[in-house]
């Protein structure tokens, strides 16, 4: 039973440490589960951790985490050669995609190459719902600011597009992103832009934010646009998950 809306949840949680296992996934995974409308049976869980270069380490513990969570998980690599042929059809059996974290330049450039933004495009507008962490959560956005390009972040413009404002996120825990975010909205390099402290997300009805969620007690959610020559930042109502 798909989302019966295009849905994304764009995150900076959503994984933490297992006590068993490396991995664990927390209450906005779970929440995103829960917005799929999976019902009466163990939900499908599609990994994309294109950002980290497909790393089958990662794609393992990923896959330990979500079957201790009772999730029938698969995924979707690009390296050596995608390992679903119709990764079209694949997604849109799916109740979630979820996108973990790492370069999203590189993650953008080898989705387009492979027509997976196309195939994320459908499934989105069919009710899977669309989620991850950091690079995860930016990628469906117009852009945001990344580390895919060294230590200083950089802006990166062309993003999914799914939505159109830019995203933040570990806005709380790296010293860079909230300056550099209010100086590239600012100078118009990035259009307005919501941002997520790490424990956030930003849920989406279509391109409507809906609310801004959290998975613990502290993390806030923002809004970052220009007003009369400066830049406006402003605190997001955030409805605690637990």
């Amino acid at each position: 039973m798909p989302s019966d809306a295009p849905t994304i949840l764009a995150t900076s949680g959503g994984i933490g440490a297992g006590l068993r296992t490396r991995f664990a996934f927390t209450a906005l995974t779970d929440f995103a589960v829960a917005l799929s409308g999976a019902d009466g049976r163990a939900p499908r869980v599609c990994f994309l951790a294109t950002a980290m270069g497909d790393d089958k380490t990662t794609l393992h513990y990923l896959t330990e985490a979500a079957q201790a969570r009772g999730f029938i998980p698969s995924h979707i690599s690009l390296f050596p050669m995608p390992n679903v042929a119709d990764t079209r059809a694949h997604l849109l059996e799916q109740d979630v995609v979820w996108v973990f974290g790492g370069s999203v330049a590189n993650l953008l450039a080898l989705w387009r190459m492979h027509g997976l933004d196309r195939a994320l495009y459908a499934a989105w507008e069919a009710g899977v719902v669309l989620t991850g962490i950091s690079a995860g959560s930016i990628c469906w956005h117009s852009g945001g600011l990344t580390d895919s390009f060294g230590p200083t972040l950089q802006p990166i413009v062309n993003g999914l597009q799914f939505l159109p404002y830019a995203n933040g996120v570990h806005y709380d825990t790296e010293a860079q992103r909230r300056p550099m975010l209010h100086e590239f909205v600012g100078n118009g390099t990035l259009p307005p832009a919501y941002a997520t402290d790490d424990g956030a997300g930003l849920l989406y009805r279509g391109t409507t934010l809906v609310e801004a969620v959290a998975e613990n007690d502290s993390a806030g959610a923002y809004f970052v646009t220009t007003d009369d020559g400066g830049v406006l930042e402003t605190a997001l109502d955030v409805r605690r998950l637990r």
